[in-house]
């Protein structure tokens, strides 16, 4: 049977096997500057590209760097909470929830390569836009009500928490205090499905299987520019925001001041192939934020929805 992480208004109820995959125990951790990145491949699929960003960063900063890759983003968030790492490289939801229950501070956001509208820039944000096939008579969102809706995943940041935050915005579905807010509750008991990807949302369209899906600027250009060409836009929501580096309480002055400086220099020409494979495939570089800068639209969103990260943690 597998188990669940549920991350709400409280601390994460985790199973002992997301610390385990953190070895390095919280006194060597800061001395050594471990540093935990959230699961985007295996271990052993990264580990050697690990070892080469962790020697450039080690010789950077004068002292050992390990980088370990926790089985969950809730595993990330528990390394930073019991000092099991110095620093963690995570997507939105999963920082801002370091932030609010590991006491971690987000220092530095994620510059990407985005499609905003029709042009292409590179920011720390971007937008997602509810889409309908060319010949649909929907003209707004409000017009779907009753009808078939794909959203990626029920833990997307931009194709599912900002639209579900959209749809409260118009006034099309509620929340109540620790009540999530439900789609079906507009578009029907047995509409609202979840295709696993933009990709499959898309093909949902094109199939006619659903009325309407999600897309945002994030995801790879060309997939991004198709779904434009053979779609109508109905609604938007945004500014989202990108992936972020959290760092330890922990962390002294200078160590988080040197180590900040080490991060803004991934962003060379030389090193951003290699950064790809650890933050995303259309990472830039790293500029200086806060939390309150760069997470403040999706505390909104998450607030007015009241959605709780829920993963399945392994067997």
């Amino acid at each position: 049977m597998q188990r669940r992480t549920v991350l709400r208004g409280g601390l994460a109820a985790l199973a002992g096997t997301a610390l385990a995959a953190c070895a390095p125990d919280s006194r060597s951790a800061l001395s050594r500057l471990v540093l935990a990145v959230q699961p985007t491949a295996t271990a052993a699929t990264l580990s050697a590209d690990a070892k080469e960003l962790a020697t450039r960063l080690g010789q950077r900063l004068g002292r050992g760097v390990e980088i370990v890759f926790p089985t969950t983003y809730g595993g990330v968030i528990e390394s930073l909470r019991f000092g099991h790492a110095a620093a963690g490289f995570m997507s939105a939801w999963p920082a801002l929830l370091a932030q609010k229950h590991a006491g971690a501070t987000v220092d530095l956001a994620e510059v990407r390569e985005v499609v905003i509208g029709q042009d292409k820039v590179e920011k720390p944000f971007y937008y997602s836009y509810w889409v309908v096939r060319k010949d649909s008579p929907a003209a707004r969102l409000t017009d779907l009500r009753g009808k078939r809706a794909a959203f990626p995943s029920n833990l997307s940041t931009s194709g599912y928490v900002a639209p579900l935050a959209r749809m409260i915005e118009l006034g099309l579905v509620s929340s109540a205090p620790g009540r999530s807010a439900d789609p079906s509750a507009f578009f029907g008991p047995g509409n609202v499905v979840f295709a696993g990807g933009y990709q499959q949302g898309w093909e949902a369209l094109k199939a006619g299987q659903v009325d309407a899906t999600v897309i945002a600027g994030d995801v790879s250009e060309s997939l991004y520019r198709e779904v434009l060409a053979n779609t109508r836009v109905v609604e938007q929501q945004g500014p989202i925001p990108s992936h972020a580096v959290v760092l330890s309480k922990e962390l002294d002055g200078q160590t988080r001041e040197q180590l900040v400086t080490a991060l803004l220099e991934l962003g060379t020409p030389e090193l951003r192939p290699l950064m790809r494979k650890f933050i995303s495939g259309i990472f830039v570089g790293f500029q200086k934020t806060t939390g309150a800068e760069h997470l403040g639209a999706l505390d909104a969103f998450l607030g007015s929805t009241q959605l709780a990260f829920v993963e399945t943690l392994p067997r």
